[in-house]
């Protein structure tokens, strides 16, 4: 948890201009040697500080803090209602992981869990998240749904449906999506969706979706990540640091309404859709299942939102599940 005076020394450096320490601990009402100390705590965060003689100090890159009373102005009317509660944490192990322990205390639905850093974040098949401090969006979302797991078949295709609405109502453009749940920007992995699920096989159960969005991720962050990945900074050429809670709001516009009506709808009402996102479609693959590798070209996804790939010998086998790779021509 960062402390008050953390916080307001955060927002005092926001802006990414120099500030000298005099100036800093008259906004605190601290000394100077406290005001270092402060700077020292922010460091074991993970926000990168930069400190000139005569200039003062900055932050490496500006930010903007979640806020819950910035991200509700951007909700939509129809939104509101959906969303039961919204939690912003300075550090947490997982959101999704936190969600699901709230789930199994009885939770409402329509709980959000946003955090600034996580420590545990979780990508698919036990990867970690890389989940730097301040810059990204980390959002996990709880739903319950009566029908059981078998009423919720696709819903991660839906998911990147709704993101990709997000992304393109923020005049983001050329992204597209990667079976099962990946969102792409030419070629490099820019989200990801992972969906959790617990409850009754044949009854009601309670899943948690969470989203990892790069908005603007430190190259030395992402030297540990083994594929190409790109960021918001990087694919709009500007600084967006300013804008990260109405992106928040904007997804949120979008993810809710599609749990909400998704045991109604199914995976049917958004597979065109889809479809017409699909940057995997006629590319060369390699799909990875246990010890066995397929090699083929992407076909689409059927009607159940299996992918779909056609072998060197010109059959077509439908994948459930298993790690899609981009072969390297």
């Amino acid at each position: 948890m960062i402390s008050l005076k953390l916080k307001q020394l955060l927002n005092a450096l926001a802006d990414g201009r120099f500030h000298s320490g005099t100036e800093l601990a008259g906004l605190l009402g601290v000394s100077r040697s406290a005001v270092w100390k402060h700077l020292s705590a922010l460091s074991e965060f993970g926000v990168e500080l930069l400190a000139v003689s005569g200039k003062g100090y900055r932050l490496h890159r500006p930010l903007q803090l979640l806020d819950a009373q910035l991200i509700d102005q951007y909700l939509e009317s129809r939104v509101r209602p959906l969303l039961a509660e919204l939690e912003i944490h300075d550090q947490i192990h997982s959101t999704n992981t936190y969600l699901l322990e709230k789930a199994g205390q009885g939770a409402d639905i329509g709980s959000v869990c946003l955090a600034e850093r996580q420590t545990a974040g979780k990508g698919r098949r036990g990867r970690h998240w890389v989940s730097p401090f301040g810059h990204n969006i980390y959002l996990s979302i709880l739903w319950r749904f009566q029908g059981g797991p078998a009423a919720i078949t696709g819903l991660s295709l839906a998911m990147g449906v709704a993101v990709i609405r997000a992304l393109r109502g923020f005049g983001i453009s050329d992204v597209g999506l990667k079976w099962p749940n990946d969102i792409y920007w030419r070629q490099r992995k820019l989200a990801g969706i992972l969906i959790e699920v617990s409850g009754e096989t044949s009854g009601p159960c309670h899943a948690v979706m969470g989203l990892g969005l790069n908005v603007y991720l430190p190259a030395h962050e992402g030297e540990g990540i083994e594929q190409d990945w790109v960021d918001l900074h990087g694919i709009l050429a500007e600084s967006i640091h300013g804008k990260r809670n109405g992106l928040v709001g904007e997804l949120l516009n979008q993810l809710l309404p599609v749990l909400a009506e998704y045991e109604t709808r199914s995976l049917g009402y958004y597979l065109e859709e889809w479809r017409g996102y699909d940057c995997m479609q006629g590319k060369q693959v390699d799909i990875f299942m246990h010890e066995q590798t397929f090699s083929g070209v992407v076909t689409g996804i059927d009607d159940q939102g299996l992918l779909l790939l056609e072998l060197a010998d010109g059959q077509i086998r439908a994948f459930a599940s298993g790690e899609v790779s981009f072969r390297q021509l």
